[in-house]
């Protein structure tokens, strides 16, 4: 109802903040999105059936955009969005403005879990609860730490914490040295990898979505690292829920 094909930066009431274009939808294709725009900039839609039609959009486009949940408002939470897009086949040219006369099922919200890996799976973010912040509770008994958490360790002090890896890097003028940027709820951490830990823990190393890291923290003023000691693969914790890391040389 609102996302144009590209991002957009809107003013809101006291900082701006970016609307996500229609693009980042896995699937959908650019033409189509670009008929999403144009239709509503004649008239605005009023049932997620509408939509299909006036936009032309095929079945499973209606999905992809419902898995993304941009139907909202359209169609309520997430899994009604879903359940109506399965049912939006589209008729024969003759049947194309017949009206459709059938009660509506109302389906159970998903709990906030479900949302942020359907949120995952479709734009590859998102802007629910991270999920470290949904795996809190069991983080804790491994008394791992959050980034910002981190940040009030004094220098030299032995430290866990883990986060989803969302870098690896290994420069080339950095002696086999591993460099890891961990995500959590708070923020992100620095880790620093030498080359002996590396070699003997290298496939939780390089294999590791969420990524568990006991070591000494390094402070120099406001610059910290995490020297790693031990490693830990958490990753079973996210279940299916999908992320990418960056990979560099």
């Amino acid at each position: 109802m609102h996302s144009q094909v590209d991002c957009t930066l809107e003013d809101i009431e006291h900082r701006p903040a970016v609307r996500l274009g229609l693009r980042l939808i896995g699937g959908l294709r650019a033409d189509s999105a670009r008929r999403i725009e144009a239709e509503r900039a004649r008239a605005p839609f009023d049932s997620a059936e509408q939509l299909a039609r006036r936009a032309g959009l095929e079945q499973h486009e209606m999905k992809q955009l419902a898995a993304a949940d941009a139907l909202a408002s359209l169609s309520g939470h997430r899994r009604q969005q879903v359940w109506e897009a399965a049912a939006l086949y589209a008729p024969p040219q003759l049947l194309r403005d017949a009206p459709i006369d059938e009660d509506e099922l109302e389906l159970e919200a998903a709990r906030e879990g479900e949302e942020v890996l359907w949120d995952y799976t479709s734009i590859g973010l998102t802007l629910r609860s991270h999920p470290l912040k949904l795996l809190r509770s069991r983080l804790e008994r491994y008394k791992l730490k959050t980034s910002a958490q981190l940040r009030r360790v004094p220098n030299g002090h032995i430290v866990r914490t883990a986060g989803i890896v969302t870098l690896r890097q290994q420069p080339d003028t950095a002696s086999g040295t591993i460099f890891v940027s961990l995500e959590d709820e708070d923020g992100a951490t620095q880790v620093i990898v030498w080359p002996d830990v590396r070699d003997a823990q290298r496939e939780i190393l390089l294999n590791a979505r969420l990524l568990a890291v006991k070591g000494r923290w390094q402070r120099n003023g406001a610059v910290c690292n995490l020297i790693a000691d031990r490693l830990a693969d958490l990753s079973h914790l996210m279940g299916r829920l999908a992320t990418e890391s960056r990979n560099f040389k």
